[in-house]
């Protein structure tokens, strides 16, 4: 069982480590596009996207790149500057199951085939998985790394609803439990912050996901950005941030609730400062999760401290 304060520096069970260990070297993800789009936009569940959607995940295109000329690219990029060994493909921007699966598994086998490439990451809507989708994975998932993130947000349908999720609790309940089992690592995507939810209704999230069969999780401040709805609310005053100390505070609220080999792969987001209204903290990226780490150490504190396992009765017990 992985605890910060025991196998590591960190009192988390950081995706650094987590990586090291099952591949032994330096890995790198690198984001594509793959010209998905989203239900959420085109029409089919609703439009216009979440409140605080610009153009979907990574705020960017790279025009008519091919998924190789993006992973050269992106290799080559990550080799100079991280000096990274090997590499994730990591399909991030809209919804990365959202088509057929003849057309994903083309997409899938073209990134595999790429030199140093030793898995994939598929970023997608819990409600776009059906089971032939997620059989493609676990196929994939024989003979490689594979590992899906499903955006969640929050547990609370109402905080889904006012964010325009176009998707409840229930079909992420369901993603995950038809995931489990197929030999991919299951990420769930988190927003601290969001409008209307209370800290303990945050922690309501943590202890949801603490129940579940889920291998790693990605939390985020909602941050505010410019040409969307969420950003229009703050201008005209009807939505504040957070605070870096409340932000700071509840995250390590959060990780005490969780389990403690859950992989924590974020800890805070990486804003378009083109497009950034607020809270200016968060582009201090470094500065805020040093403040976790100091929070933790202060409070003598580490991820799943306040965590319950599950209560599994025996085959006798009544």
């Amino acid at each position: 069982m992985i605890t910060a304060s025991s196998t590591h520096t960190k009192r988390y069970a950081d995706l650094r480590s987590f990586v090291q260990r099952r591949f032994g070297c330096r890995v790198h993800k690198i984001t594509l596009d793959a010209h998905f789009t989203c239900p959420n936009h085109d029409g089919s569940k609703a439009v216009g996207g979440c409140i605080f959607c610009h153009q979907g995940s990574g705020h960017s295109t790279v025009g008519t790149f091919t998924i190789r000329e993006q992973l050269e690219q992106g290799k080559h990029y990550l080799r100079e500057r991280q000096k990274a060994e090997k590499f994730l493909a990591y399909f991030q921007r809209y919804t990365n199951t959202y088509a057929s699966v003849e057309t994903l598994g083309q997409l899938y086998e073209e990134a595999l085939a790429v030199e140093d490439i030793v898995g994939l990451v598929v970023g997608t809507r819990p409600d776009c998985v059906p089971d032939p989708v997620l059989d493609l994975l676990q196929e994939t998932a024989r003979r490689t790394y594979v590992a899906i993130e499903y955006g969640l947000q929050s547990i609370h349908d109402r905080t889904l609803a006012l964010v325009n999720r176009a998707h409840g609790s229930a079909e992420f309940l369901d993603a995950v439990s038809r995931t489990a089992g197929r030999g991919v690592h299951t990420c769930v995507h988190v927003m601290l912050g969001l409008p209307g939810e209370t800290r303990a209704d945050m922690l309501e999230t943590a202890k949801a996901i603490a129940r579940l069969p889920v291998d790693g999780i990605k939390i985020h401040l909602t941050y505010v950005l410019k040409q969307t709805v969420l950003g229009d609310m703050y201008l005209r005053g009807e939505y504040r941030p957070m605070e870096m100390t409340e932000y700071v505070e509840t995250v390590c609220d959060f990780l005490e609730r969780l389990p403690p080999y859950m992989v924590i792969h974020r800890l805070t987001g990486d804003p378009p400062r083109h497009l950034f209204l607020a809270p200016h903290w968060t582009l201090q990226k470094w500065h805020v999760l040093n403040a976790i780490q100091t929070e933790l150490t202060r409070r003598d504190s580490f991820q799943g401290c306040k965590w319950t396992p599950p209560c599994v009765k025996s085959p006798t017990s009544q």
